[in-house]
């Protein structure tokens, strides 16, 4: 019988490829990304091969942003956890804000 959660959440972490000033990060930064989430959770989707386009509204003007995204599931959501995660991965990336989603899941 294969292992089940009883109601897990699926966490989505968003990432930008390029710092603010256009420079790649580092493959090694998206490496210790995939690391943390297959210590903390015990698995991990890392979506690398093909970059989403995001693209939002500032003050100045529209930005487009490449970035790739993050998915591992949890069996109970640790809010302050990730909470935490969350900050430390602004800091990392030097990002004003890193966008971390967690999504109800029902297995079919």
């Amino acid at each position: 019988m294969r292992f089940r959660m009883a109601h897990p959440t699926l966490i989505q972490i968003l990432l930008p490829l390029r710092d603010n000033d256009g420079h790649p990060y580092p493959a090694a930064e998206f490496a210790r990304v995939r690391q943390d989430l297959l210590d903390e959770c015990g698995g991990v989707t890392a979506h690398l091969a093909a970059p989403a386009q995001g693209v939002w509204r500032d003050e100045q003007a529209i930005v487009l942003d490449s970035i790739v995204v993050f998915e591992a599931m949890a069996e109970e959501l640790d809010r302050p956890w990730w909470a935490g995660y969350r900050r430390e991965l602004e800091s990392r990336f030097r990002q004003h804000e890193i966008v971390v989603r967690a999504l109800a899941m029902e297995r079919l």
